[in-house]
């Protein structure tokens, strides 16, 4: 390889991409960049998310050592950032591990996490 690899993108499996795509834009202001009826994607930069369709897609649970990956996101005010996540649609659940951040997941169980 005469260069080294860039990531543009992250996909995330889903059952509603987008509807997965609306959590995320409302998270992170990024807007809807390319759709079609299997695949969504945020953003115009550099890196971009993107939500695809999968038959039968389950997610991943929390606590749960078969997770796969997750984003950590940062934030200016976690308890406002956490709040207005669980009002678009994020879960909370129980077992948190640390207090410098929070772990929540999104509407199809994808966990991830904001810290300051």
């Amino acid at each position: 390889m005469s260069a080294p690899a860039t990531i543009s993108t992250i996909v995330f499996d889903a059952a509603d991409p987008a509807k997965l795509a609306a959590f995320y834009a409302q998270l992170t202001g990024w807007e809807v960049s390319y759709q079609d009826d299997d695949f969504h994607c945020l953003g115009n930069g550099s890196i971009k998310l993107g939500f695809q369709r999968v038959a039968g897609y389950r997610g991943p649970g929390w606590p749960d050592p078969a997770k796969h990956a997750h984003l950590d996101l940062s934030v200016t005010d976690l308890d406002a950032a956490v709040e207005q996540a669980i009002a678009n649609g994020a879960d909370k659940p129980e077992f948190q591990p640390g207090d410098s951040w929070t772990v929540l997941t999104d509407p199809e169980g994808h966990p991830f996490c904001l810290t300051t």
